[in-house]
């Protein structure tokens, strides 16, 4: 693996648009350098003075209600936190003037000492991410898990050695802006999500590109081989490129044949890690997953002993397919994470059990007609909540018509819409019968409700522990 070049600018005033987690971190770390730092936040004083209370200790300015074009003079670098859009006027008219603008994972990666593996797609990263720092820290490797899934990083950077590993999950929006990609760069999938943002599925591809475009001969890609988008970037890549599958036995990564998952190297051999029944995590879904994680963890020295330990004790991350609890017969699963309608594709799969889902949410401008037809065809009850509720509605009331008009039997008997998933839950609760889940996993944004989809699975988880 390659090693990162230092940072080549020198920075002396800088403007952070945006005082969420990682525009703190950022503030935080250029102050501490003694850069001259603003932070710049559409919100108010009183919205963000917990915030700004945080970072009391520290000479930082704090423009709050707007983002001036004043901001900019005598200003070296621009940072956007990962809500804010790239078309943002200050941004482009940072741009037009010359002024660089970057973000905490692109100022972390190029001053990490240590190799970091990066992984992103449209589904499975923090679950990905996760079991990777497990499977590393179980082979006696000092890790460091971050960026997009808690701790930005950037401040860890004093306490990081070369013979450590960093894992970081990278989201599309951080990605806008990689000039540096990481020496071990993991793209699980490109489905349809945040297409509010970018807007077409090519800029959101190109976003995605970005982690392995600037890799150099001796990093590593880890791309989903069964996902032609995610495959897809292996052209021109100057990286070993390695594979993951669940349907072909890959030359060079890891791969499922029958209950065995397996790794595969040009110099290693052929590999069995780990019986497919030992994961105990749900869905088909979750072996890619672990494959993936396999494959990334190998190239950043991982050993077998180790990734076997981890696979086998890793339980799953919160608000992923997290069972909350059983009551009467029916079970609770909270999967808040699932923000587009691809992943409630993969959640629905991950369960024999007759189903009542909860969806809804805000919509990302994605399409819902592959959902609607999975949704007649396996839902029992869909209760609907939130802003995109009417919208899904019309999508699935149109596909549930058109089956039976053809005879066909539906496994959807009724749609509930509510306003807000509280109601949700009591709807669910009157109507669930035993041996059947009662599943949250909205396909929209918490943004309607919630300040995220964290907040949203533990109000369910609370409303679900206060049946």
């Amino acid at each position: 693996m390659t090693e990162q070049k230092p940072a080549d600018h020198a920075v002396h005033a800088v403007v952070i648009l945006g005082l969420a987690r990682q525009g703190q971190a950022l503030a935080r770390f250029y102050a501490q350098q003694g850069v001259r730092v603003t932070v710049s936040d559409s919100r108010s004083a009183g919205a963000l003075r917990a915030a700004m209370d945080e970072l009391g200790d520290l000479d930082i300015n704090f423009v709050l209600g707007d983002h001036p074009l004043s901001l900019l003079e005598g200003c070296d670098l621009v940072c956007l936190s990962g809500g804010v859009p790239l078309d943002l006027p200050l941004a482009q008219e940072a741009r037009r003037r010359g002024i660089r603008l970057s973000n905490d994972a692109q100022e972390f990666l190029v001053r990490c000492p240590a190799p970091v593996v990066g992984i992103t797609g449209s589904a499975g990263k923090t679950t990905t991410t996760s079991l990777v720092g497990a499977m590393l820290a179980a082979s006696g490797v000092r890790t460091w898990v971050g960026g997009n899934i808690g701790n930005p990083l950037i401040n860890e950077l004093p306490e990081m050695h070369p013979e450590d590993r960093v894992v970081m999950e990278l989201s599309s929006f951080q990605l806008e802006l990689m000039e540096t990609s990481p020496q071990i760069a993991g793209v699980l999938n490109i489905t349809p999500n945040h297409l509010d943002r970018h807007k077409t599925m090519d800029v959101y591809i190109a976003a995605k590109r970005a982690i392995v475009a600037n890799q150099r001969r001796g990093d590593v890609a880890v791309l989903g081989y069964d996902e032609a988008n995610a495959r897809g970037l292996s052209d021109g890549s100057l990286a070993r490129v390695r594979y993951f599958s669940g349907q072909e036995a890959v030359e060079d990564g890891a791969f499922l044949s029958g209950d065995q998952l397996m790794l595969r190297g040009p110099e290693s051999g052929t590999t069995a890690v780990i019986a497919r029944d030992l994961i105990r995590l749900r869905g088909y879904h979750n072996v890619l997953n672990v494959l993936a994680a396999i494959a990334l963890a190998d190239a950043a020295g991982a050993t077998l002993e180790g990734m076997r330990s981890a696979i086998a004790a890793f339980r799953g991350v919160a608000h992923r397919l997290e069972e909350v609890r059983r009551v009467n017969g029916v079970l609770w699963v909270n999967d808040s994470i699932a923000t587009a309608p691809e992943r409630v594709l993969a959640a629905l799969e991950a369960f024999d059990e007759p189903l009542i889902l909860l969806a809804g949410g805000r919509d990302k401008d994605l399409p819902w007609e592959r959902f609607a037809e999975r949704v007649v065809g396996r839902v029992r009850i869909l209760v609907l909540f939130g802003e995109a509720a009417p919208l899904i509605h019309s999508k699935v009331a149109e596909v549930w018509k058109d089956v039976a008009l053809t005879g066909v039997p539906a496994a959807l008997e009724a749609i509930e819409v509510v306003g807000r998933l509280g109601q949700a839950v009591g709807c669910a609760a009157e109507r669930a019968r035993s041996g059947e889940v009662v599943l949250l996993s909205p396909g929209g944004t918490s943004f309607d409700a919630f300040a995220d989809f964290a907040e949203r699975g533990t109000c369910f988880r609370e409303l679900v522990l206060a049946l």
